[in-house]
């Protein structure tokens, strides 16, 4: 019996305990120009995420333990687990930096660092908007560049495609259709502007600070 307890125990310590989605319940009836059916939908997308990536990593665990790591299986899943897991980061970050109530703050060091990259707020806010209206289902992403100090426009193409190495994301954008279709149909650029809209720019200068 005491093998058998011990057993269980190794097996159960193989497995880290499984992340758990966040309730982004608050954002609904506060994002004016995003419509609540929109984002109930895009919760439940983000929860499937959050889902998917504890199955993969849960399988792979698996796999270790069996010492199948020289597999098609275990390389399909490590293959898959990058676009479920940076899906379900990517969602965090986006609904985590909408909804604040603060305006932009042109003195703050996040403002100061949006001038000197573009030299003024609207052109950074043109470049960031102009990012995300490229064809085709993506992100658009202010990265700080730590290493350099610098802010960059960046568009992911999917979610685990296109990130900057060591990038810390400010502001971050869903620009796949499930974010605005249903309600504004192929407009996407009238979506862009309701995100901009509702920025949270608390989260967005804390981010940056702690990247300091």
């Amino acid at each position: 019996m005491k093998r058998f307890l011990m057993a269980m125990l190794m097996s159960m310590s193989l497995f880290s305990a499984d992340y758990v989605a966040k309730s982004y319940d608050a954002l609904l009836g506060q994002l004016p120009g995003i419509n609540d059916d929109v984002l109930k939908m895009h919760f439940k997308l983000y929860q499937g995420y959050v889902t998917n990536a504890n199955k993969l990593l849960s399988d792979i665990k698996q796999l270790e333990s069996e010492g199948k790591l020289r597999t098609p299986q275990y390389a399909g899943l490590k293959r898959m687990l990058g676009w479920e897991w940076d899906g379900m980061r990517l969602h965090e970050l986006y609904f985590d930096n909408m909804g604040g109530k603060t305006k932009y703050d042109s003195k703050s060091p996040l403002a100061q660092s949006i001038e000197k990259e573009f030299g003024s707020f609207d052109k950074w806010a043109a470049d960031f908007k102009a990012t995300g209206l490229i064809r085709g289902i993506g992100w658009s992403i202010l990265y700080l560049d730590k290493q350099a100090d610098r802010l960059i426009n960046t568009w992911i193409n999917e979610h685990d495609l296109g990130h900057l190495a060591g990038g810390k994301p400010i502001v971050v954008m869903d620009v796949f259709e499930h974010a605005y279709i249903t309600q504004y149909g192929l407009d996407r650029a009238q979506y862009v502007d309701a995100f901009f809209n509702n920025i949270n720019w608390d989260v967005a200068n804390k981010r940056f600070n702690e990247s300091q």
